[in-house]
């Protein structure tokens, strides 16, 4: 704007020495000339020279060069006529106009135009594909293709929205949708609290129809799991060696420890990453000690063969009476 009324008073000589050109030149030379001088002198060029100043004064003298060789083709009538001389819109302009897109530096605004040309490269792209749909189905269904030609009237910025949207629509195009259970009807709701977003709610509880679990609840099960394979197998190693150990069996049992040892050690770890992946505080767990561990065994060791000493004890005890049972019986009879 500030250029567009501003009046040159350089005279033509000093403007041509300024462009570094002779007078007589063609309008090519000028405007080549003009653009090296533009590139080197403008305030938002790289170059090193670069001179608000100094551009002013090029574009003036390019003005006055301009219309002075528009007199000369005038007053010449073999040359072509005068339009070709009227002011055009410099390269440099609209350059740096990128069509009237974007606000801010030079820098911002190419930025806002290469995301503004993406954007209509991706409209041009879904109307030739809207096009081809079209064309296609016209013959058989039009009904079908007026619904694929209004469904790709809703804009979709995300690239995965657009090729899922893309790929269903192509999927209705083909009748893929059409037999399912349910057409036209509303989808059910699973919950009645306003407070879970519907959508959200209705994915979560097809993953849950379908046995998905999240990882930390796999993590947990399999911890659980593990542990108590781990206990049962210690148990049952203890009750092979038997209650008085020699010392070669005293010697298995120390291996046998070791090996329950590095198997909680391993353990602990799966305990370390499921703390880290589970999303609540309060059910993180706690690492498994091996003494205790130990300690348990053969408490649990202890209270079985308990059981099976009492058991033991009862089954003669019932042996001996049934032994001596008619005895006894015998005598009452006769004291009665």
């Amino acid at each position: 704007r500030m250029l567009s009324g501003y009046k040159p008073k350089n005279d033509v000589q000093d403007s041509y020495k300024l462009l570094e050109l002779e007078e007589g030149c063609s309008l090519d030379d000028v405007r080549n000339s003009y653009h090296n001088l533009a590139k080197k002198y403008h305030p938002d060029s790289s170059s090193g020279m670069a001179d608000s100043r100094a551009f002013i004064r090029v574009e003036e003298a390019y003005r006055v060069v301009l219309s002075d060789l528009a007199a000369k083709q005038k007053s010449d009538p073999g040359e072509e006529e005068e339009d070709q001389f009227k002011s055009k819109s410099l390269q440099h302009r609209h350059y740096l106009s990128f069509e009237g897109v974007g606000i801010g530096t030079p820098s911002q605004r190419e930025k806002q135009y290469m995301q503004f040309r993406v954007d209509r490269a991706t409209e041009q792209v879904l109307e030739y594909r809207q096009q081809r749909l079209e064309s296609r189905y016209a013959g058989s269904d039009l009904s079908r293709a007026k619904d694929v030609r209004q469904s790709k009237k809703v804009k979709i910025t995300q690239a995965v929205e657009r090729l899922v949207e893309d790929l269903i629509q192509e999927s209705m195009a083909k009748g893929d949708f059409d037999n399912l259970s349910g057409k036209g009807k509303p989808l059910q709701k699973f919950s009645h609290s306003p407070h879970i977003d519907p959508m959200t709610h209705n994915l979560n509880r097809i993953l849950i129809d379908n046995g998905y679990q999240p990882e930390w609840i796999l993590l947990q099960k399999e911890i659980r799991e593990t542990i108590e394979r781990l206990r049962k197998s210690i148990v049952a190693s203890r009750r092979k060696l038997g209650g008085q150990m020699t010392l070669s069996e005293q010697k298995q049992w120390g291996r046998i420890c070791e090996q329950f040892a590095e198997d909680i050690r391993k353990l602990n770890k799966r305990v370390d990453n499921f703390n880290l992946v589970v999303p609540i505080l309060s059910r993180q767990m706690v690492h498994f000690s091996t003494d205790k561990e130990i300690l348990r065994a053969r408490k649990t060791y202890e209270a079985v063969m308990e059981k099976v000493s009492d058991s033991d004890r009862k089954e003669s005890e019932g042996e001996e009476g049934k032994r001596f049972g008619w005895k006894s019986s015998l005598l009452k009879w006769l004291k009665l």
